[in-house]
C-alpha cells in the first residue's frame, strides 16, 4: 500500500510566510542570519510527522497542517480585551509580565513593582540593541534538533529576559501571561530566565484567550538556567481557546545542589504539545516534575519530557496523570538518560491515564537510556477506568453520578497538583481542574 504524507505548505508558501514576517522580527546582522538559518532548517524538515520517533503520536502534518501567519501587533482595542482576560485569571499575588499576541505589553505588566533583585529586559529590546549583536545566541539552542524549535527561533517576535540576582528570595512569583486576541494567526515568543546561585524563585506561565480569539496558534519557548544551590518552582497553566493549537518547549539547565519543581496543567486547546528538556549540569541536584492533562471531545494533548543526567549524584521524580473523555487523545513520552560516569543517579517516572470513554485513547511511552552501572532507575505506566466499586460506594451515600465521578477524578489528579508548593497557585490549578469537570456533559 502506498502512503502519501500531506505536506503542510509548498516551499514557495513557506518562503512567503517568512518574507511576510521579516518586517515584524527584531534584530539585524548576526541575528538575522541566525533567523534565516533556523527557518531554512524548518523548511527542510517541515512539520513533524509520525515517521519521526519523537513525534510518532503527534503528527502535526495531519493535525496542524500549516503554520498560520504572524498576528499583527495589538492595538488599543486588543489591549483592552487582553486586560479583561488577565483580570479574569484571578491570580493577584504575582509579578505579572504580559505578552499580547506575541508582543510585550508594559501597560498591562507589573514593571514598576518588580522585587529587588529582578532585572527585566524584553527580547525585542535586546535583539534590536546595536551594541548587543552577539545576543544572536538568545535564538540558538543545542538541546535538540527539532523543527518546531527552529521555527520558534526564526519567527520569535518578542519575549522577556529575566535575571534574578544571586541569593534573592522572591516573595511573589514571576508570572508570564500569554494572551491571544486575534484569530487564525500565530503568536511566536521566546523568553529566558536566569536564576542566580542560591536564589529562591517561583515562576508561572499562563496561556489564555481574550474574548473572541479563535483558531490561533501559540509557538513558545522558554530557556531557564538554575544556578548552584538555587531553588525554582515552575508552574505552567495552559488554558488556550478550545480550537487553538499550542506547541511549546521548555529547556532547563540545573546547576549543582539545586532544586527544580515543575508542574504542567493542560486543559485547553485543541492540539497541544509541551516538550521539556531538562539537563543536570551540576552534582547533587533534585528534580520533581508533575503534569496533568484534562481533555475531552477530540482534543489532543502531548507531554514529552527528556531528563538528561549528565553528572553523578542527582535524583529525579516524574508523575503524570491524564483524564480523557469522549474521543480525546493524550500522549506522554518520558525519557531518562544516564550518561557514562553519572553514577549514583536516582531516576523514576510514573504515568497513569484515566479513560472516561471507550473511545478515548492514551499513549504512554516511558524510556530509559542508561550508560552507567551504579544507578537506581525505573518507570511504570497504567491505564484504566473509574473504579466501579468506589463509584457505587459514593452513589450509595447519596451523591449523583456526575458528582461522584468528579470526586474520584479530583482525587486521581490530586497527587500531581499537590506538588505545587505555592498555596495560591495550587488553589488556582484546582479551580482550573474543577472548571473542566463542570464542562463535562
Amino acid at each position: 500500500m502506498n502512503v502519501a504524507l500531506v505536506k503542510p505548505t509548498t516551499d514557495h508558501a513557506l518562503g512567503e510566510l517568512f518574507a511576510a514576517a521579516r518586517g515584524r522580527l527584531p534584530g539585524s546582522g548576526p541575528v538575522a542570519e541566525v533567523r534565516q538559518n533556523a527557518f531554512d532548517d524548518f523548511a527542510r524538515l517541515g512539520l513533524p510527522h509520525r515517521r519521526i520517533e519523537e513525534w510518532k503520536y503527534t503528527d502535526l502534518r495531519a493535525l496542524l497542517r500549516e503554520i498560520a501567519p504572524l498576528a499583527p501587533a495589538p492595538d488599543q482595542a486588543d489591549l483592552a480585551r487582553a486586560a479583561k482576560a488577565v483580570k479574569s485569571l484571578g491570580i493577584d499575588s504575582t509579578q505579572k509580565l504580559v505578552l499580547v499576541d506575541g508582543v510585550f505589553a508594559p501597560q498591562l505588566s507589573d514593571v514598576t513593582a518588580l522585587e529587588a533583585g529582578v532585572h527585566l529586559r524584553t527580547l525585542r529590546e535586546v535583539l534590536e540593541d546595536g551594541s548587543n549583536k552577539v545576543r544572536a545566541d538568545l535564538l540558538q539552542t543545542s538541546v535538540a534538533s527539532d523543527a518546531m524549535i527552529s521555527l520558534n527561533a526564526a519567527l520569535a517576535t518578542d519575549g522577556v529576559l529575566i535575571d534574578v540576582a544571586e541569593g534573592a528570595a522572591l516573595a511573589k512569583p514571576i508570572h508570564i501571561v500569554h494572551v491571544a486576541t486575534d484569530s487564525g494567526t500565530s503568536l511566536v515568543t521566546r523568553s529566558l530566565l536566569k536564576v542566580g546561585n542560591g536564589a529562591r524563585v517561583t515562576f508561572v506561565e499562563s496561556f489564555v484567550a481574550a474574548e473572541g480569539a479563535k483558531s490561533y496558534q501559540t509557538h513558545d519557548s522558554v530557556v531557564i538556567w538554575i544556578g548552584d544551590e538555587a531553588e525554582l518552582q515552575h508552574v505552567r497553566l495552559m488554558e488556550d481557546a478550545l480550537d487553538a493549537a499550542n506547541i511549546s518547549t521548555g529547556i532547563f539547565t540545573i546547576g549543582a545542589k539545586a532544586k527544580l519543581n515543575t508542574f504542567n496543567l493542560t486543559n485547553g486547546g485543541n492540539i497541544s504539545r509541551y516538550q521539556g528538556f531538562i539537563t543536570f549540569a551540576g552534582e547533587g541536584s533534585e528534580l520533581t516534575t508533575n503534569g496533568v492533562n484534562l481533555l475531552g471531545a477530540r482534543r489532543h494533548g502531548d507531554t514529552t519530557l527528556v531528563v538528561d543526567h549528565a553528572v553523578p549524584h542527582c535524583s529525579g521524580r516524574e508523575v503524570f496523570r491524564s483524564v480523557l473523555d469522549d474521543r480525546a487523545h493524550s500522549v506522554f513520552q518520558g525519557r531518562i538518560i544516564v550518561r557514562p560516569g553519572a553514577q549514583k543517579t536516582d531516576g523514576k517516572m510514573m504515568t497513569r491515564a484515566l479513560l472516561l470513554s471507550d473511545e478515548a485513547e492514551a499513549d504512554n511511552k516511558p524510556e530509559l537510556e542508561i550508560f552507567a552501572d551504579d544507578v537506581t532507575c525505573g518507570h511504570g505506566a497504567t491505564t484504566g477506568a473509574l473504579d466501579e466499586s468506589l463509584l457505587f460506594y459514593l452513589r450509595a451515600r447519596g451523591l449523583p453520578e456526575k458528582e461522584a465521578q468528579a470526586l474520584l477524578i479530583a482525587a486521581f489528579v490530586g497527587e500531581a497538583i499537590e506538588s505545587i508548593a505555592d498555596d495560591n497557585l495550587r488553589d488556582f490549578a484546582v479551580a482550573a481542574a474543577e472548571r473542566w469537570l463542570a464542562t463535562r456533559g
